[in-house]
């Protein structure tokens, strides 16, 4: 917001179970809902757009924000009817004045990168309808083939997409600002090559 930097990745975080009042999930506090809050809060931020790759749905930022229009919701994630949490059904869309700003896409189990693509570009335009003043990226590394505790199959080109397409829709929106956060996965090799992957695309944006 220093405008340092339009781009950062913090590896350790994307903590997205916790609730505003109690821990949930792995999580213990909810990172990714402080981080809104203070982007609003400290720097008066009209819109902030959360999206969420990780394979379970980012249930503790989406109900912490489901009645506020100024929070923007994507999230694709593995359908609840197989994994926890299990919300985030297709139907959730926000509430009151935040509805239609809120967009979940469940994946069946054994999902990959061919569903992944065609269902991605509704998250881009979902964005751009909503022009928000930052993005965050939650891209958690179990919605990638082989993690023990998931059952989706995308591979690190899926991260890598999601990466440089909210970087160049950023960069169009005219700010630049991604964060892109860890988040969840329980296969070592599958954290190393998917965050690889997002941190190359960070990288590899054009400057403005």
């Amino acid at each position: 917001m220093a405008g340092e930097f339009r781009r950062a990745f913090v590896p350790i975080a994307g903590l997205h179970h916790a609730a505003r009042d109690h821990a949930a999930g792995f999580c213990v506090f909810n990172d990714c809902g402080v981080a809104i809050e203070l982007l609003r809060s400290r720097f008066g931020l009209r819109r902030v757009a959360y999206v969420d790759i990780d394979a379970h749905h980012g249930d503790g930022v989406f109900y912490a924000f489901e009645s506020d229009a100024a929070v923007i919701f994507a999230d694709l994630h593995e359908d609840g009817r197989y994994l926890y949490p299990g919300t985030g059904a297709a139907g959730e869309t926000g509430r009151g004045a935040a509805e239609g700003t809120k967009l979940n896409l469940p994946l069946p189990p054994g999902a990959d990168d061919t569903l992944f693509g065609e269902l991605w570009p509704r998250v881009i335009a979902h964005l751009e309808r909503f022009e928000p003043d930052f993005v965050i990226l939650q891209c958690g590394a179990d919605s990638i083939e082989g993690d023990p505790l998931t059952h989706l199959r995308l591979s690190p080109r899926a991260h890598a997409r999601a990466a440089a397409e909210l970087v160049a829709l950023a960069e169009k929106l005219g700010h630049g600002r991604v964060l892109a956060v860890g988040g969840g996965g329980y296969d070592r090799s599958n954290l190393a090559s998917a965050w690889s992957a997002v941190v190359e695309s960070l990288m590899d944006a054009p400057a403005p």
